[in-house]
């Protein structure tokens, strides 16, 4: 099992020093998620200065661009760093799509679904100096002219990760992407009953096994207090979220999220973390030690997924 870092609530300026010391600390990956900052910029600073890790976005928002942008992005990022790039994508809910971001929603698994293929479309394009060719329902890319073709990549296309809660979308991740990134709002029980069986069968649309599918696993930890209260708010964030309901309702929990939503809609924050009680907190989170933690980790997944990203592992 790969150990990964990945940095949610960042600095701009701080990131390459993260980076670094993930690397000198053993971590096998770095990755960089889109919340305030961009991760594409993120991980263009870093890619100059690691040597060894690899490096990832965890996630980036898919339907806040369009595949041809996206395939150039990261397309440039595997140049960069001699092919250590993987590519992973999110969809977000659609009120940050539309609200947010001021783009287009609708039907998200199969608009991931032609958003992927369409940047493999792209790649292969321009592995081959031939046109592309994709007219699917949301996005249609008939053109390449020699001045816009960066050429065939040295080091290979980058692996596409996408993540997802529902089953639809995991089931699209398990048919056209190389890898799954489980949500943090993620049991062991849901990942096992629902996760795996929906990528299974997306696997089996591809002509594929599960076993070829690499999969980052959820990793909430719990060290202390701190640590504590901020999973606590991170769980109740996303408890109030309509699209990942499904989540608790598979443990019986359906009025917590009732309750947290209702209390998102009145902007009360604050009072969230209260209603995430030590059962629920140890549903999604490992509690413990460092080491306690890491052996957590291992128990629960380490049958299942083949990365984990827990920086605090690296103090264990």
């Amino acid at each position: 099992m790969k150990v990964d870092r990945v940095e949610v609530e960042y600095d701009p300026g701080s990131v390459v020093a993260a980076a670094l010391e993930a690397e000198t600390s053993g971590c096998d990956g770095f990755w960089v998620a889109e919340t305030r900052h961009d991760p594409f910029l993120a991980l263009g600073q870093v890619a100059g200065r690691v040597r060894r890790v690899e490096l990832g976005t965890a996630i980036a928002v898919a339907f806040a661009r369009n595949p041809m942008s996206t395939a150039v992005l990261a397309n440039d990022l595997q140049l960069i760093t001699g092919g250590r790039f993987h590519l992973g994508l999110g969809s977000q809910v659609e009120p940050h799509i539309t609200k947010r971001f001021g783009m287009a929603w609708s039907r998200p698994a199969a608009r991931m679904r032609e958003f992927v293929l369409a940047i493999r479309e792209i790649w292969r394009a321009w592995e081959t100096g031939d046109r592309p060719r994709f007219r699917g329902e949301f996005y249609t890319h008939t053109l390449m002219t020699p001045f816009f073709d960066p050429g065939p990549n040295p080091h290979g296309n980058p692996r596409v990760w996408l993540a997802g809660v529902g089953e639809r979308m995991t089931e699209v991740a398990g048919e056209v992407a190389d890898g799954f990134l489980c949500h943090d709002f993620t049991t062991e029980r849901y990942l096992r009953e629902v996760t795996l069986p929906a990528l299974a069968r997306g696997r089996a649309k591809a002509g594929k096994p599960l076993a070829g599918l690499e999969i980052s696993g959820p990793s909430l930890v719990v060290t202390d207090d701190e640590s504590a209260a901020a999973v606590r708010r991170r769980i109740a964030f996303y408890g109030s979220t309509p699209a990942y309901r499904k989540v608790l309702d598979l443990h019986g929990w359906g009025e917590l999220h009732e309750e947290l939503h209702r209390l998102s809609r009145r902007q009360r924050w604050d009072e969230m973390s209260a209603l995430v009680d030590d059962e629920v907190l140890r549903a999604f989170a490992v509690v413990g030690t460092p080491a306690e933690a890491a052996a957590a980790l291992r128990d629960r997944y380490g049958d299942v997924v083949t990365r984990v990203a827990a920086p605090v592992l690296m103090t264990a």
